[in-house]
């Protein structure tokens, strides 16, 4: 009978590859956030985004009649709430109540930006509803970065209405934690091409490891992400709240620690004076 004992090193060496490569396969590949934007204005679209995993955050119209009643839901469901401040765009398109505008003053910039914010119960973050105007010029965005720092620890989004945008920019230079948009799921209300945006999303996070969608309530845009995010585990991609993406894009930077650390939202957690 042939001994056969020199063979176990081998097989417990293949099996012990085999499941490694098991593991490295469950691995994410990638990760993603999504941000539905201009919340508050129907509860019952509204509810169907709050019924979407708790990683997508809501971005909320400061004035838009629901937006109180759907942050508190949103808030007791693990959803990030954001403030979408409406701001000037090139268009001049009508612009949502509670909007900051380029003639404004300094004073009555902050005031509105301030007024926005108490608006919207427990406010994480701001990003840009329209803005396209407004986003391009660093005094104002300025302005903005020095609201956001005094009133507390909250994030910037830039949605990128314009490629002339300097927010992020200008963000990152006042101390702002801040990340950029890189994909509109809904820019087209067809839903083959929402899932078209949604694929370009996944491969963005696959390509650079993390990609930021912004999307609307839309019927179609959420019947996409019904059926896409359910998914995400078998694409290697996982879904993660918009500060998470932010601090794994500014992992290992010594300035975020100390930004959101409870001594520096002691201290920032004043009103600033106007």
């Amino acid at each position: 009978m042939k001994k056969t004992t020199g063979l176990w090193p081998v097989l417990f060496l293949l099996a012990g590859l085999a499941g490694g490569a098991t593991a490295l396969a469950s691995q994410p590949r990638g990760v993603i956030g999504i941000i539905i934007d201009d919340m508050g204005k129907r509860l019952e679209t509204g509810q169907r985004v709050l019924d979407l995993p708790p990683a997508v955050a809501c971005a909320f119209l400061p004035r838009a009649a629901h937006t109180r009643e759907l942050a508190e839901r949103a808030n007791r469901l693990d959803h990030e709430v954001l403030l979408h401040l409406p701001m000037d765009s090139v268009d001049g398109r009508p612009l949502d109540a509670g909007a900051v505008t380029l003639p404004m003053t300094k004073r009555e910039f902050m005031s509105t930006v301030l007024d926005g914010l108490a608006r919207v119960p427990h406010v994480q973050g701001v990003n840009n509803h329209m803005g396209s105007l407004l986003t391009r010029h660093p005094g104002h965005m300025r302005w903005l970065m020095e609201v956001m720092r005094q009133y507390g620890a909250l994030y910037f989004v830039d949605s990128r209405t314009t490629t002339a945008t300097v927010a992020q920019q200008v963000a990152d230079e006042n101390g702002v934690p801040a990340i950029r948009r890189n994909v509109f799921l809904d820019n087209s209300p067809d839903e083959k091409d929402i899932a078209f945006q949604f694929d370009r999303l996944v491969a963005l996070a696959r390509k650079q490891g993390t990609a930021l969608a912004i999307g609307h309530p839309y019927p179609r845009t959420l019947a996409v992400l019904e059926q896409r995010l359910p998914r995400l585990a078998e694409l290697g991609i996982r879904l993660a709240p918009v500060r998470e993406l932010i601090e794994l894009q500014q992992e290992g930077e010594n300035t975020w620690q100390a930004y959101w650390s409870p001594s520096h939202r002691d201290a920032k957690n004043s009103k600033p004076s106007l």
